[in-house]
């Protein structure tokens, strides 16, 4: 045992401890910044699991695990094995598609159903789309066609097979068999919380706290650490620039962080807590419905994989200025919650953001949550992200807007604007002049244009890959333009459920795709 600050006793292990495909493992001496993927192809020699892109685009790589701490119970996440630390699993259960076949010979559902609707081509892919569709076998909550595309977003078929893989995965959403699978989320030891794990190899180190106290104490003892939430972005600098860092600190497996607090329905005084480590694909969840700007913003973030990675205190602590988060916080008029030896304090995301990459958090800080309040009655409220693909894509502009009018001498006048950007600066950030321009203004479409052309006097965006300088501020000014338009049926709409392109479902034409999908 190890003493922790505040003399009570924290178990950490000294070795990564998993499930494999339900054969118990303990892993020691390989670098912290083993990926789950390299340790299967490389130390197990399982490679049904494939390496495609490396970055989490392709989802030749997906496996599932079971999350023990998701809102509801225990459930399957299909995940990028080749983002995700070995040691982030510690304590985890882990699938790959080699578990799916029953020792007697069997087929699971999931690889019956897709061999049966000619969805395998090549069969490289085939592995990561199974494990995709597996965890679809297992949701409940996939009543919308575009949760399909959604749950498939992140794996290329390089075939072009699309059609016969989404409708198997179609025959087998939501089918929950009583099998093996099916008992082990009922397992009490699947929803134990993991030990804390201490774990070292050469001069790297990595550790997972389960308490503040805890926490702290690694931070006051390991000066030179980084935390680590998902790693579907660090990821990236292990398995891109091959980056080896000497201290990590993961936040997974502090329960306050996992905090996920929805206001009741029609409460106006309600606040939404959102701790840092609430994985995105959760929020997108809990919004569904019930917070339009932040889900409609969710829904294009990225593949369902890295959805079930990344983590809010993620997304905002990497400072992106086209983080896709920010804009609809900013909008939302969101607090961030910082956390420190000494105590919590409070900042307001519009100061959250300080420079390129860089947060209003001090040395010995970390982000416990986001706070924001309900979205207020009879507000108009959108969101927008501009990319050069749908799926799987990077912003080019982000836009989010949260405006409240009130009616004097019969006309609906602008009270509030709140106007957050993304991809227009250094840092994601409020508009003011456009909503000095809106404010106090009749809300209508000479106002919102009026509004548009004032974007140049909050924003000189530079030019890169994504868009030259003049796109970007004339998205941006197009994007204050459709305020109007876009919320003047549904003040707070919905993202409309369309086909992800123009391979449609068997005797659905493109006339009246839209009409039945959306029935």
């Amino acid at each position: 045992m190890i003493m922790s600050g505040n003399g009570s006793e924290a178990r950490r292990e000294t070795r990564i401890r998993l499930h494999l495909n339900d054969e118990a493992l303990e892993i020691e001496g390989l670098a912290p910044t083993t990926t789950l993927l390299e340790y299967l192809r490389l130390h197990r020699r399982q490679l049904g699991t494939k390496e495609g892109c490396a970055e989490g685009d392709c989802g030749a790589c997906t496996v599932v695990v079971v999350d023990p701490r998701a809102p509801g119970g225990p459930r399957y996440r299909a995940i990028n094995s080749c983002l995700m630390l070995l040691p982030l699993l510690h304590g985890m259960r882990v699938y790959t598609v080699e578990a799916l076949r029953e020792r007697g010979g069997a087929y699971h559902p999931v690889q019956e159903q897709l061999v049966s609707a000619l969805g395998s081509q090549c069969g490289y892919c085939t592995p990561g789309v199974v494990m995709a569709m597996f965890e679809a076998c297992y949701r409940r909550d996939l009543d919308a066609p575009w949760k399909l595309d959604d749950q498939l977003c992140g794996n290329l078929c390089r075939c072009t097979g699309y059609r016969p893989i989404r409708e198997a995965t179609a025959a087998v959403a939501g089918m929950c068999p009583d099998d093996r699978f099916a008992r082990v989320l009922a397992d009490t030891d699947a929803s134990a919380p993991p030990a804390g794990l201490r774990y070292e190899r050469g001069e790297q180190r990595f550790f997972s706290p389960t308490s503040f106290e805890e926490l702290f104490e690694v931070m006051r003892a390991q000066p030179g650490h980084r935390f680590i939430g998902g790693a579907t972005d660090l990821g990236l600098d292990v398995t891109k620039k091959r980056a080896r860092f000497p201290v990590l600190i993961s936040l997974a497996n502090i329960p306050a962080l996992r905090e996920l607090a929805v206001p009741a329905r029609g409460d106006p005084g309600g606040v939404w807590r959102i701790g840092a480590s609430v994985r995105l694909a959760d929020l997108e969840d809990a919004t569904e419905g019930r917070l339009p700007p932040l889900s409609r913003m969710l829904r294009f973030f990225g593949a369902r994989q890295i959805k079930n990675s990344a983590t809010v205190g993620g997304n905002l602590c990497n400072a992106s200025p086209i983080g896709d988060l920010a804009p609809a916080l900013l909008a939302l008029g969101a607090t961030a919650i910082a956390r420190g030896e000494a105590g919590e304090r409070a900042i307001p995301m519009d100061e959250f953001f300080v420079g390129y990459r860089t947060t209003a958090l001090q040395p010995g800080e970390l982000l416990a949550r986001v706070e924001l309040p309900a979205l207020p009655a009879g507000a108009r409220a959108v969101s927008y992200k501009v990319s050069k693909r749908r799926e799987l894509d990077i912003s080019a502009v982000a836009m989010a807007a949260v405006i409240e009018t009130a009616t004097r001498a019969g006309v609906e006048t602008v009270t509030s604007a709140r106007v957050g950007f993304g991809g227009m600066a250094a840092t994601p950030s409020r508009a003011p002049a456009v909503e000095a321009a809106l404010v106090g203004s009749p809300w209508s479409e000479a106002s919102c244009e009026a509004a548009a052309a004032r974007v140049a006097e909050d924003f000189t965006p530079l030019s890169d890959h994504r868009g030259s300088g003049w796109y970007r501020s004339t998205v941006a000014a197009n994007l204050v333009r459709g305020l109007f338009l876009d919320t003047a049926v549904e003040p707070v709409p919905d993202l409309p459920d369309r086909p992800s392109g123009t391979i449609l479902p068997r005797g659905l034409s493109p006339q009246t795709a839209t009409k039945e999908v959306r029935s």
